[in-house]
This record gives structure tokens, sequence and C-alpha cells, in this order.
């Protein structure tokens, strides 16, 4: 899989492959380009070889043998699937090799304000796939079989299944050149702030889109189009940049997407075979989002194949099985798995129209390898009782020929109420381990946030529980002592513990930009007002760079308490503190 694989100590600057040196800086080029993507690849099949990397863009992209390897195989559908023709689905792949340098300064600003579902990945990349195999008789195997693949580290599957359909097409007929020309118009792009529209021009076209923010608001129906700002050619607007056909991806398991929503709400296992790729990944992907706006912290993989260097890990007898949701095609799985408490096989998808069969609950004493029918293989219980009036709503909407999108909207408002629902006494709870605003004094180390005891918490369930939001009655304490256990509760804690601490260090910061520093400097030693300089420094730099909530007025005081209590200083501590 050597071949072209442009992973060397080159470095592509307007050509392919073109050589040159040195470490990427911000305004250098393809500094906007990574902050939408990671590198382009081009994956082919060699009747040598097998599934072989034929390029990567741009050139200087560092991929270890271990992500060549995964993107190779992963890119390709495997021979169970069948796929003729054009198909797209998407995977994820672990990063090897340890952190690497970002090369886009701009995107921690972009994730500070980023929903927490929707920020970079710093250990995975996504890889979104176009793949085309058709009859060609010039080829020696006789099928032109090729994929292209967008890695990033962007959740945005909407957005790039777009771009790649646009792409690929062409790049398929025209090959390299067309490639270039598409990788330098994504060097133009502005970068993807959160809360902005932009207008992402490529091939002819404009692709309009919304990037989503932490203050948004969630949508009760069909998101609105945004104005084309008299733009020509009118943008193709893209009414979401991640979110997928909710209703499409569910309708074989309607009737069982609450018992789904406890299973990934509490990080179990979960095996998904599907008929391809495509939908494999959408019924991952559409698991994994329905907890918004909880973030997704267990492992997920859209497509798996038994080539993955995970395999061995996730599919290992010796341990429980890992918190994953896994996407693959090949029955073998069925085999291999057996021992996974929660198994969902699903057909063909039908036609729209009437609501297609649902698959049945059965026990996974049923699985049988290889000829295994359609249905959720699970000895779980709910702790909810089912909201039935779901599936007839979504049920009517079928016999009023309600559009798609809206009834993806139904079904997203009820997931978005139900995990709002649970995580609302959570919230009131954790609110009430803040310590007091007038606790918090200028000159002493702010008061430590309060220890989340969960029996506590499970006491406080009677004054504000979900029954005060949601109709759905059940064994709520077993539900949350459950997830007590879970990746997502420590997810949760850790994200909310961390924003607290920092409000914390930010109203400190306002609390000394509020005092009056001359007197407080009057009886200090040296050592002490130069310690309150680089402390106002840090959080200064942290202010700036968004980690911390502080107000615009705030920052400037604090520059200006600074300059006071430097001024304050002997000439030559002034010069060490502010060089020349």
């Amino acid at each position: 899989m050597d071949q072209g694989s442009g992973a060397g100590p080159h470095r592509a600057r307007g050509r392919l492959g073109a050589p040159s040196c040195g470490a990427r800086a911000p305004g250098a080029p393809w500094a906007r380009f990574s902050a939408w993507l990671e590198c382009v690849c081009v994956v082919t099949f060699d009747l040598e070889l097998g599934q072989a990397l034929e390029l990567v863009y741009p050139s200087d992209f560092q991929l270890t043998d271990k992500e060549k390897s995964s993107i190779c195989y992963l890119s390709f559908p495997d021979s169970h699937s069948g796929c003729l023709g054009d198909t797209q689905f998407s995977f994820r792949i672990r990063q090897c090799g340890g952190q690497r340098r970002p090369w886009h300064t701009d995107d921690r600003h972009c994730d500070s304000g980023a929903p927490v579902s929707l920020q970079r990945e710093p250990a995975h990349y996504f890889g979104y796939v176009y793949f085309r195999q058709v009859k060609d008789s010039s080829v020696k195997r006789g099928y032109f079989q090729k994929s292209l693949v967008l890695v990033s580290r962007l959740p945005f599957v909407r957005l790039f299944q777009a771009l790649l359909s646009l792409v690929a097409p062409e790049y398929f007929d025209k090959l390299a050149p067309c490639l270039e020309a598409v990788c330098d118009e994504v060097d133009q792009w502005p970068a993807p702030v959160p809360g902005q529209t932009l207008n992402l021009p490529v091939m002819g076209v404009v692709l309009q889109v919304h990037i989503p923010s932490r203050a948004d608001k969630p949508e009760s129906g069909p998101p609105k189009q945004c104005s084309h700002e008299n733009l020509l050619p009118a943008p193709v607007v893209l009414t979401s940049v991640h979110e997928l056909d909710l209703f499409r991806c569910f309708r074989p398991v309607l009737a069982h997407v609450q018992l789904l929503w406890e299973l990934m709400l509490l990080g179990e296992p979960l095996l998904v075979l599907a008929p391809s790729p495509a939908v494999s990944s959408e019924m991952v992907l559409a698991l994994t989002s329905c907890l918004q706006p909880l973030k997704f912290c267990c492992d997920y993989r859209p497509y798996f194949t038994v080539h993955d260097s995970e395999f061995k890990e996730f599919t290992t007898r010796t341990q429980a099985p890992p918190s994953v949701v896994l996407g693959v095609t090949n029955p073998f799985f069925i085999k291999t798995l057996q021992h996974w408490p929660h198994v969902l096989r699903i057909g063909e998808p039908k036609m729209p129209g009437d609501l297609p069969k649902q698959v049945k609950l059965k026990k996974p004493s049923r699985l049988k390898t290889l000829d295994t029918k359609p249905g959720l293989y699970t000895a779980y219980t709910t702790y909810l009782h089912r909201d039935k009036a779901l599936l007839r709503r979504l049920l009517k909407g079928l016999q009023k020929k309600r559009p798609s999108d809206v009834q993806t909207a139904v079904l997203r408002r009820h997931l978005l109420e139900l995990t709002q629902s649970f995580l609302s006494p959570l919230e009131h709870y954790m609110a009430s381990l803040m310590p007091l605003q007038k606790s918090i004094t200028p000159w002493k180390t702010p008061p430590q946030i309060h220890p989340f005891h969960q029996d506590d918490f499970l006491c406080s369930l009677e004054h504000s529980g979900p029954q005060l939001t949601c109709l759905l009655k059940g064994d709520r304490l077993g539900l949350y002592r459950r997830f007590f256990k879970s990746p997502h509760f420590d997810g949760w804690y850790r994200q909310r513990h961390k924003e607290m601490a920092q409000k914390l260090e930010a109203l400190h910061l306002e609390a000394i930009c509020e005092a009056n520093i001359e007197i407080w400097m009057k009886d200090k030693s040296e050592v002490e007002v130069v310690d309150l300089v680089l402390k106002l420094r840090e959080r200064l730099v942290r202010a700036q760079g968004h980690q911390l909530p502080v107000k615009e007025a705030t920052l400037k005081r604090a520059r200006l308490y600074i300059e006071t209590v430097i001024g304050s200083l002997p000439k030559d501590l002034q010069v060490v503190l502010c060089p020349p």
C-alpha cells in the first residue's frame, strides 16, 4: 500500500506532490483547508495489492502505516455488500502515533463556541467516502473500483456528503486536475466559526451552511432556509451540516426507539449488522446523535471490518464487551460477537411509503450464524415505559403523507425532550454545588465546587424529577443508578465541572477588578505584587483564548490593573515584567 502514499517529507504548495519544506504556519498555504479537512485520499483496487492508497493530498500530510491500512480497507464495501454504481458512507478511525500539532490557529476558538457534541475529535478521524464500482471492459478485473475519501476531525456528515456528491463524479472523469482545483477552493473558505452562516464556493456551486453554536436554540421543526443575499449563482442551502434524516434511518426500528435511546444513554455495547456500509454508517450515526445535547462519550464505528486494527480489541472474550457501537456488514461478526448483549440486524431499506415491517425483539440465544433474520436481539428491559403516542403520531404522519423532514423533526424533538428531561434534575443538582457568589473575595483563593454525592442527588429527585417535564413514567431511580456507571455520566460531569470551574475563575477575576488594588498594595511585599501580576496575566491569556467567560469590560480593567501594579514597582522589576 505504499504506492503514492504521499506521506513523506514533502509538502504540497499548490501542486499535487510538489515538494517544499518547513512546518505549516497559520498564514501558509492550506491553513484554511486544514480548518475543514485533514486530507483527501484516493483509494483504488490493485490486482496485486488489493485496496491501495493511490493519492493523499496535500502530499505532506502525515499518515501512519496503520492509518493508511485502515483508510484503505474502510473505503471499500466488503464482498458481502455487493454495491454496484455509486454509494456514500462514512467511517471513524483512531488516530495513531499521538497528538499532532494542529495547523489552524482558530481551531480552539471554533470549538469553544460549538456544542460539545459537534466539537473536533482530538483522537479520531472521520472518513467520508464516495465509492464507485461500475463495469469497465478496459480494466483487467472487469470493474472500475475507486473511492474518494475526505478525512476530517469535524462530524459534519451532511456537509461532506454534499461536497462529495459534487466533486467525486467529476473527479472520476477528470482525475487529479479537478481534485487540485477543489482543494484550492476549500483553502479559500472562511473558518467554520460557530453561529455563522457561510457561503462555500466549490466547482461553480455555492453551498450555504450554518455552523451550529451553543447559543442556537433546538429547532422544533425543519430548519428555515437563510436568505440568499442576492448571490449568483443562487446557493444550495444545506439545512444542517450534521443532522441525518432520522426518520428514514430509524424506519425499521421506530417501535424500539426508546429502548435504543436507553442503550445509548447507558453506554451499552451494540452491534449493528446492515446490508451495506451506507445503511450501517447512517444507523450508527443516527443512534449516537439521539442523545443530543449530551455528548456521546463512548467509542463508535459507523463502518467496521475484520481488517481493522482494533478488530482483536473489540472481539476479545477475555473481558466484558467494550462500550462501543459497531456498524458492520459481514455476517461473520454475528458468530464472532455472539457474547455481546445487544445485536441489531436490519434488512434492505424499503421504498418510502408505508411503515416497513418493524424488527422484532428477540432473545440473544436465538442468534444464529450467517442466516440470522432481522431483529433486535437483547435481553434488556427498559427502565422507562414506552411512549406509544410517538409511534401513533408518526404513523398518522405516514397516512397523511407528511414529508420525511417533518417526521424527522417530530422524532428529533421527542428524543431531545427525553434527554433534556433526564438531564434536568442533574443540571439542577449540579448548579447547587456551585459556591455562592458572596463567598468569592478578591484576595483569597476562590472556594471549591462541592462534591457530587449520588445518594444526595437521588434524594433530590423528589423535588425536581423528569415527571415535571416529561410524561414518561417508570423506574427513574434505577435508570440514574445505572447511568452513574456509564461513560456518559463521567463525560457529562467532567464537562460541567470544567465549565463551573471556569465560571468560578471568571467571577474571581471580576471580584479582583472591582476591588481597590492601590489599598491592597500598600502593605504588600514586592514578591506578592509580582505574583499578582503573573496570575492576572495568566487569567487574561486564558480569557482572551475564550477559555473563561469574562466580559470585555473586565478584561480592560484587568489590563489597566496590570499596568498600575507594574508602574508601582522599581524600574529593574518593570524591565523584567515588561521587556522592551
